[in-house]
């Protein structure tokens, strides 16, 4: 949620920013006339209450010297009656007001590459050179269906497209990545390992951003709760509707949980295997911060998933988003892209982001400072994945392929599979 105080002092900066997010056909000025307008109801109300207030003190006074009052009484249930048709008017244009704001982006921090989508990102570095193979690569799902491990057909006909059944060594590979990815989050870096649900109330989904603008993308029950699309709904809302003190900032939570989209997107590449499925898993890191640690720690949290690509030994590279292609929430996000042979293109794997105080302001999340306790500010809220389960699976097989269509096994997660060294048939 955006300040209206910011948007009143800095209506043409806050434009810019919403241009280069690639929002079209608006104007701070229609904001800014539902903000006034909300405003003068408002002081038109505190005007009526300090007049009932008054003839009421007015009213006590002429009964308790027995003396006639009701042309007063009169005038207060008038008054009464105008304030509660008032009120109602302030309300829709507060819903109002809340709705357009609702609907808004994050506002890019400086240094973000001003662009409308990712031709304008910038590569920042890249890691470990792409393997030079000596046989045509295959595709994941090449490798998966001959090894009799991967099964799209059966999933189709279970759950509909865009699901896959994974069996036996390559079940047991993405189990071997969950618990890599968690021990090493937890007993390394610091992270406090959290289980929690996937179905959450509609105002959780709010507080991050996913509503109301992208309320197709989710699956809704029919008793009004909704599938989290990403970890970080529960664990960023772990934080709503409180104040935390600054010394116990930041928290830092990691969870690997199952996230369910929608993906409606285009057909081709990226619909084939596991690219893009309707049900997926993920580690997600979430931080909770002052407004002072936020940058260091997003900086951090992108190392934290690059170290796993590391210990992997896979290639990859990482990318600064431009304004246009970062999520609804983030001021600044970093993509980390992995090698896929088969495709001959760096994919996505994970996406670090902060968002500033965007999510806080949505869920009223706070803390308390140090040096003055009753001065409080709103949390920075930052996520990442480390990593999107399948899309490892994806790049491992993928890249430690062998020429008879097996796959070897990284040497980090040999331990995580009773120190198997190859997937074979």
């Amino acid at each position: 949620m955006h300040d209206i105080e910011y948007i009143r002092q800095n209506s043409e900066e806050f434009e810019k920013a919403m241009e280069s997010r690639g929002i079209k056909e608006f104007s701070a000025e229609e904001i800014l006339k539902v903000d006034h307008k909300k405003r003068l109801l408002t002081t038109k109300l505190q005007d009526l209450n300090r007049q009932r207030n008054e003839i009421t003190k007015k009213i006590k006074e002429l009964k308790m010297s027995k003396s006639p009052c009701e042309k007063q009484i009169k005038s207060s249930k008038n008054i009464t009656n105008e304030i509660e048709a008032i009120s109602l008017k302030e309300q829709m244009e507060k819903d109002k007001l809340v709705n357009i704001l609702s609907n808004l982006p994050n506002i890019p921090v400086q240094g973000v590459p001003i662009g409308a989508g990712e031709n304008s990102n910038l590569e920042l570095r890249r890691y470990r050179e792409k393997r030079q193979f000596d046989f045509v690569p295959k595709s994941h799902y090449e490798l998966g269906e001959r090894l009799g491990l991967m099964d799209f057909e059966q999933a189709a006909k279970i759950s509909g497209s865009r699901f896959a059944i994974l069996k036996g060594q390559l079940a047991k590979l993405g189990r071997a990545l969950i618990n890599f990815m968690l021990e090493m989050h937890v007993n390394e870096f610091g992270y406090t390992e959290v289980y929690h649900p996937v179905l959450v109330k509609n105002e959780a989904m709010y507080n991050v951003g996913q509503l109301p603008k992208f309320s197709d993308d989710s699956y809704l029950t029919t008793d009004e709760l909704r599938l989290i699309p990403t970890g970080e709904v529960v664990l960023t809302n772990s934080v709503a509707d409180k104040i935390v003190e600054e010394k116990k900032l930041p928290i830092r939570f990691t969870a690997y949980s199952e996230c369910f989209r929608k993906e409606a997107g285009s057909a081709g590449q990226s619909t084939r295997g596991m690219i893009r499925q309707h049900q997926f898993g993920k580690v997600e890191l979430v931080s909770i911060t002052t407004e002072d640690q936020s940058n260091d720690e997003l900086e951090r949290m992108t190392g934290v998933a690059e170290e796993i690509l590391k210990r992997l030994e896979l290639p990859y590279r990482v990318i600064l988003l431009c304004s246009g292609d970062m999520g609804f929430a983030a001021q600044k996000t970093y993509d980390i892209e992995v090698w896929l042979p088969e495709q001959n293109r760096y994919r996505e794997i994970s996406s670090c982001s902060n968002c500033g105080n965007f999510q806080a302001r949505r869920m009223n999340a706070k803390y308390s400072l140090e040096a003055n306790k009753k001065v409080k500010k709103y949390v920075h809220t930052l996520n990442g994945s480390a990593l999107a389960i399948g899309r490892t699976i994806i790049a491992v097989m993928e890249n430690y392929q062998n020429p008879d269509g097996s796959i070897t096994i990284p040497n980090v997660l040999q331990k995580y599979i009773s120190n198997g060294t190859v997937i074979s048939k």
